[in-house]
């Protein structure tokens, strides 16, 4: 028997091997999960909804399936958790508002459908920024989700429910979203890995939108390997989504040892290396040096237009969402969070020629990666340029200048939504306080397999992936 402490301590791979080989069995393993939410969830806040009664059945038939030499995949029997800007069948999704409160969809997500079917076990639904337009996960209805390093620290958002769910040990790998950043700043702040793939490659269908031209879902888990697991489930194409790609989907794990020796890592100096906290910039550097030495080399690049990212990604943020929720914040403006309420309103005052430009930069950076992508396999930066502020904090200290959260929550994260490329972040460190610190690897579009070798080589001969918050004084205790 395996006690549920060592349990939870397992990775999605470790579990699903376990499971296979009915060493563990899919009731362990979700007695395991909903222990350890209860436990910590009160003050964790990562969740909104936990779906104890119909989890705990469905681990039950899984197992008796199971034991019966139903084995469906990798998947089957590993507790997953789900943003709640995914819909559920029959099940509230709120979307993190009152304005949802009560929506019971009639059918389920695209990867949801994809999850089931693959066996995984849907234990509940993670707290969110309100409607995914927010980066605090602070929510007026749901309250304040924490960071399990230290729960005086933002887990960041909006997936940060999914992103502290994970690294907490409730569940073994979690879907968030991501826009400008939604999937990677939560993975890096919480010390997981979480991808946002191509546009196209994983179904939007049933997915509440905040701007739908960025928008993906993502899965967030303890290592790349894992990762890359949720993603072989995740990725193809659905005719109920106009935007998925019709492009073949590879097997994601297939050659995930294969290693980097030979790769090109592209860099681009005047803009990865400033503006940036000391110890992220000293774990960055450390970075690019472990995978030298694993065979890869680097390459510096001029990405000329790179540095306006950021304002392009806050003109469609604000701009597209405003249009989906143009009639509820007319009818209901009182259901909607001031920042929120603020966010929707400002996005109203853009121009048409406001967002016809940032749309137009969004070709010219795709443009400008694709002829660097001639010269360099992925493109490597920090994910952020700082580590977890405190909860509410609205300015960081970069190397002595206060500088408003947001636009540097996307110095880097708003790269790759801005050229349309897909990028992974994957723990390289911790700061002086114990507190995790992310990387981010970008590749060619459709080209996810090389990000999750990329990864996975680095995860090798590195140890950050496998620290714990549980253990920390000043985190959520086992």
């Amino acid at each position: 028997m395996v006690n549920k402490h060592e349990i939870v301590e397992l990775t999605l791979v470790e579990a699903s091997k376990k499971i296979r080989n009915k060493e563990v069995s899919p009731v362990e393993l979700f007695d395991a999960c909903i222990n350890r939410i209860q436990k910590v969830n009160p003050e964790l806040k990562a969740y909104i909804s936990i779906y104890e009664k119909e989890a705990r059945e469905m681990a039950k038939e899984t197992e008796k399936v199971i034991n019966n030499g139903g084995y469906l995949s990798p998947l089957h029997g590993i507790p997953i958790s789900l943003k709640d800007n995914i819909a559920m069948k029959g099940l509230i999704t709120t979307a993190g508002s009152k304005v949802l409160e009560n929506w019971k969809p009639t059918d389920d997500a695209m990867v949801v459908e994809k999850l089931k079917s693959a066996g995984a076990n849907i234990i509940g639904k993670t707290h969110l920024h309100e409607f995914a337009w927010g980066i605090t996960s602070i929510n007026p209805k749901f309250g304040t989700a924490r960071n399990p390093w230290d729960t005086t620290r933002t887990p960041l958002g909006s997936s940060g429910g999914s992103g502290a769910a994970v690294a907490a040990r409730t569940c073994f790998g979690a879907l968030g979203t991501d826009t400008g950043g939604s999937v990677r700043a939560p993975s890096s702040i919480n010390g997981v890995v979480g991808i946002r793939p191509t546009i196209g490659r994983v179904s939007n269908y049933g997915v509440i939108p905040l701007a739908w031209s960025m928008d993906t879902v993502g899965p967030m888990a303890r290592t790349v390997e894992d990762c890359a697991t949720m993603f072989n489930a995740l990725a193809g194409y659905d005719s109920k989504d106009s935007g998925s790609s019709t492009r073949p989907v590879p097997n994601y794990t297939e050659d995930i040892n294969k290693g980097i020796k030979g790769l090109r890592i592209g860099v681009v100096p005047n803009y990865f290396f400033h503006n940036v906290q000391e110890s992220v910039l000293k774990a960055y550097k450390s970075a690019l040096t472990k995978l030298e030495d694993l065979g890869a080399s680097i390459v510096e690049v001029n990405i000329e237009n790179i540095e306006e990212s950021r304002n392009a990604q806050l003109i469609v943020n604000a701009a597209e969402p405003s249009v989906y929720h143009q009639k509820w914040i007319r009818e209901q403006p009182e259901n909607y969070g001031s920042d929120v309420r603020q966010l929707l309103e400002v996005g109203e005052m853009y121009l048409a020629s406001h967002y016809i430009q940032a749309q137009r930069y969004r070709s010219l950076l795709h443009r400008e990666f694709m002829e660097a992508f001639k010269n360099v396999d992925v493109f490597i930066s920090p994910t952020l340029p700082f580590t977890a502020t405190k909860v509410g904090a609205e300015k960081v200290n970069i190397n002595g200048k206060e500088e408003d959260v947001l636009p540097a929550f996307m110095q880097f994260t708003s790269v790759p939504g801005m050229a349309g490329l897909p990028a992974l972040s994957v723990p390289c460190g911790f700061d002086d306080d114990g507190l995790p610190i992310g990387m981010q690897i970008m590749g060619k579009p459709f080209d996810e397999k090389t990000l999750f070798i990329t990864g996975n080589a680095y995860q090798k001969e590195t140890d950050f992936h496998t620290r714990s918050p549980i253990n920390r004084s000043s985190c959520i205790q086992s």
